[in-house]
């Protein structure tokens, strides 16, 4: 913080609300220590950086919308991705889904 108090007021407000908006949006990979097994993208036109990130890297995508390409993630459920209830039953179900094949999985190993 010493750097901060030698810049003018302008300049700190610019720099602590750019830290502010890269914590929102990359703090979550901060702890994470290897590839996700898949993602979830809930708009493709507005997280278009993390669809392009995941076919780079060959991270498999499940992409719920309705107005954009269904062929570039591997599995596309057409949902109305701007209803935050639509979105919670298919991501519940998802979650659901993920944890009983993990659990059968650990118990066939």
């Amino acid at each position: 913080m010493g750097r901060l108090n030698r810049l003018p007021k302008r300049d700190v407000a610019v720099l602590k609300r750019q830290l502010s908006h890269l914590q929102t949006y990359l703090g979550g990979i901060k702890y994470m220590t290897g590839l996700p097994d898949i993602v979830v993208i809930v708009d493709q036109q507005e997280e278009s950086t993390a669809l392009r990130e995941c076919m780079n890297l060959g991270i498999p995508m499940i992409c719920l919308d309705t107005n954009y390409d269904p062929n570039l993630a591997d599995i596309s459920i057409l949902a109305n991705d701007d209803a935050i209830a639509s979105i919670r039953l298919i991501l519940n179900k998802l979650v659901f889904a993920i944890c009983e094949g993990l659990s059968s999985y650990i118990r066939n190993s």
